[in-house]
C-alpha cells in the first residue's frame, strides 16, 4: 500500500492542527473570561488550591501515598498560592513565580518516578501474564497528574497577566500623569493581558508575518 499511509500522515497532520487550534481558542476564551471576572477567578483559584492541598493530604492518610512527596506537593501549592497576592498581575522575575515554574517540573518528575517505580516493583512479584491488584490504573494516574500536579499551574498560566501591562500607579510620577492625561482625552485604558492570550496573539502575529514574507496577504490587505 502506498496511498493509504500518505492519507494517514495527512490526517494526522490535519488532526494535530485542528487540536492545536481548538486548544488555542479555549485558552484565548478562558483568558478573556478571567479578565472580565477577576474577583470571581481569584476566589475560585484560591479555593481550588486549598481543595487540592486537602486532597493530597487525604491521599497520604487513606491511600498511603508517600509522605515526603505529599509534603512537596502541598508546599508547591502553598507557593502557587503566593502568586495570588497581586492577582491577576505577576512579575515574570518574581521569585515566587520562578519557584512555581520550577516546582511544576519537579513535581511532575518525582511523581512520574514514583508511579513508574511502583509499577516495576509490583510486576516483579507476579507472572508476566498476571495483573497486580495493588497498582493504580492509567486512568487513576492520569487523573492524579491532571488534578494534583498540572491543574493549578495551568489555571494560573491562563489567569495571570504579565505586570508590564499594568497601569502606572500614583507612585510612578510622570508616567501616571501622562497616562491620566491620555485617559482624559478619551483614549481607552490599557489593561493587563493574560499570558495565555499574549502567547496566542504572538503566535498568530508570527504566522501572519511569515505569510507576508511568503507573499500571502489577508483578504482586507488585497483591497
Amino acid at each position: 500500500m502506498w496511498i493509504l499511509p500518505l492519507v494517514g500522515y495527512l490526517g494526522s497532520v490535519m488532526g494535530f492542527a485542528f487540536m492545536t487550534l481548538a486548544i488555542a481558542s479555549g485558552l484565548y476564551y478562558l483568558s478573556e473570561l478571567v479578565e472580565e471576572h477577576t474577583v470571581i477567578a481569584k476566589r475560585f483559584l484560591s479555593k481550588l488550591i486549598y481543595s487540592i492541598m486537602g486532597l493530597q493530604l487525604l491521599l497520604c492518610v487513606v491511600d498511603r501515598f508517600p509522605f515526603f512527596l505529599t509534603v512537596l506537593g502541598i508546599f508547591s501549592h502553598f507557593i502557587y498560592l503566593g502568586n495570588m497576592r497581586r492577582f491577576p498581575f505577576v512579575k515574570l522575575t518574581d521569585p515566587l513565580f520562578l519557584a512555581s515554574c520550577a516546582l511544576v517540573l519537579i513535581n511532575h518528575y518525582v511523581w512520574f518516578k514514583h508511579f513508574s517505580h511502583h509499577q516495576e516493583r509490583a510486576y516483579q512479584n507476579v507472572s508476566y501474564y498476571d495483573t497486580p491488584d495493588d497498582i493504580p490504573t492509567f486512568t487513576e494516574i492520569a487523573s492524579y497528574f491532571g488534578l494534583c500536579v498540572w491543574l493549578v499551574p495551568f489555571a494560573l498560566f491562563v489567569s495571570l497577566s504579565a505586570s508590564d501591562n499594568v497601569l502606572p500607579t500614583i507612585g510612578s510620577g510622570s508616567d501616571f500623569s501622562s497616562s491620566s492625561s491620555a485617559t482624559s482625552n478619551g483614549s481607552s485604558k490599557k489593561r493587563g493581558q493574560g499570558m495565555a492570550k499574549a502567547l496566542v496573539d504572538s503566535v498568530l502575529n508570527t504566522i501572519a508575518d511569515v505569510g507576508k514574507m511568503t507573499g500571502l496577504k489577508k483578504p482586507e490587505d488585497r483591497l
